[in-house]
């Protein structure tokens, strides 16, 4: 049983792990430009001064709540409402990646001093590591860098033309 079930698995797994390195490519630089306000400094400092178990159970809140979209989303497609969805699913991933994005570049330390945490957090990482070296992964890298630089030179031709400086 072990044998059929562990290519279903591995399947499973690197779906998984790849929709999260897509939408994390979206997260990052909203997670970045929300860390830039003022408004979010005092939430920031609360956070900072929790203890390392308290922030583990408040980096899990976004995660727990967050992760059903997955499934959510899939019932929508798979009932015909594929519009409705990809929102859901964009939305909720993009949402939970920067919450937990934030969430951890804030207490990565306190986190990682809990040994769980880091253990799982370092398998976490072989992970990311052996899908990225996949030659999957290499060429959907290769199709979204060449992808980027067709969508660029488009906008950039008729600015060139028009004599307006190019958008970046």
């Amino acid at each position: 049983m072990n044998r059929i079930l562990k290519p279903f698995v591995v399947v499973l797994s690197v779906i998984y792990f790849l929709a999260d390195a897509i939408f994390i490519t979206v997260a990052k630089p909203l997670a970045d430009w929300m860390a830039a306000r003022w408004v979010f400094a005092r939430l920031r400092a609360w956070i900072a001064s929790l203890r390392p178990y308290p922030t583990l159970a408040l980096f899990a809140v976004p995660v727990i709540l967050l992760e059903p979209v997955k499934p959510v989303a899939a019932y929508f497609t798979a009932t015909g409402r594929v519009a409705s969805g990809l929102a859901i699913l964009v939305v909720g991933e993009i949402l939970k990646l920067v919450l937990v994005e934030r969430l951890f570049s804030i207490s990565r330390d306190k986190l990682m001093s809990i040994p769980a945490f880091a253990w799982a957090y370092g398998k976490y990482g072989l992970a990311k590591d052996w899908l990225q070296s996949t030659e999957a992964w290499q060429r959907v890298r290769r199709w979204s860098r060449i992808t980027r630089l067709a969508i660029r030179n488009t906008i950039a031709e008729p600015n060139a033309s028009s004599g307006l400086p190019m958008a970046r």
